[in-house]
Formats: structure tokens, C-alpha cells, sequence
């Protein structure tokens, strides 16, 4: 049976990442350092919001954005430093930014 989206951010902070999970109107954090642990903390959430793992759809995203997660999990796990990792995400999202700007009248152009 198909279900609602599961989503999960993921917020740097300091030396460690906040996860958030929501799924409908129930929410849950988790801290963990680096983002690979992140990861793993953010499957256990959803595990316990959404047990039935048929049709359910996972959407991981960096500070909203999953292009910018996806650039940073693949450089956490290819090995690269935390702070690679973060400068990863960052050159993604503001690469995203240019490439989408915000238009004046609401929404992207």
C-alpha cells in the first residue's frame, strides 16, 4: 500500500548533524557526528515513524536541498572530511541557487 513521503534533513552543527524526520504531522530529531552516523540515525527514525518500509518514500535533503545532501553523503562516504563534506554541500546549493534564482514575484523562474 502506498504511503506519504518521509522526509529527513539534515542541519551541520558545530562538529556534529542534526537530523530531522518528518512523516505526516510526527516529527523526530537525532544528533550524530559526521554525516554518515547522521545517515544512520535518520534510517532509525524513519524505522519508527514508518515500520512498513512497502511504498514508503524516503527524501534526504541538506538544509532543504537534495542535491546538496546527495554531493555530501557521496563525499562522506568516498572518505573525505567532514569539512570536505560541508564544503561540498555548500558549493551545491549555492551552484542550485544560480541556476534557479529566486523570483522577485515568488517561486523560481
Amino acid at each position: 500500500m502506498a504511503q506519504g513521503h518521509v522526509t529527513v534533513n539534515y542541519l551541520p552543527d558545530g562538529n556534529d548533524w542534526t537530523v530531522t524526520v518528518t512523516a505526516g504531522s510526527e516529527t523526530r530529531t537525532a544528533q550524530a557526528p559526521g554525516l554518515i552516523s547522521a545517515r544512520d540515525a535518520a534510517e532509525q527514525l524513519v524505522e519508527q515513524l514508518v515500520p512498513n518500509s512497502a511504498g514508503r518514500v524516503v527524501i534526504h535533503l541538506l538544509d532543504g536541498d537534495g542535491f546538496a545532501f546527495s554531493t555530501a553523503y557521496l563525499q562522506a562516504r568516498h572518505g573525505l572530511s567532514d569539512e570536505t563534506t560541508r564544503a561540498a554541500a555548500q558549493q551545491a546549493a549555492a551552484a542550485a541557487a544560480q541556476q534557479n534564482p529566486p523570483n522577485p514575484l515568488g517561486g523560481l523562474r
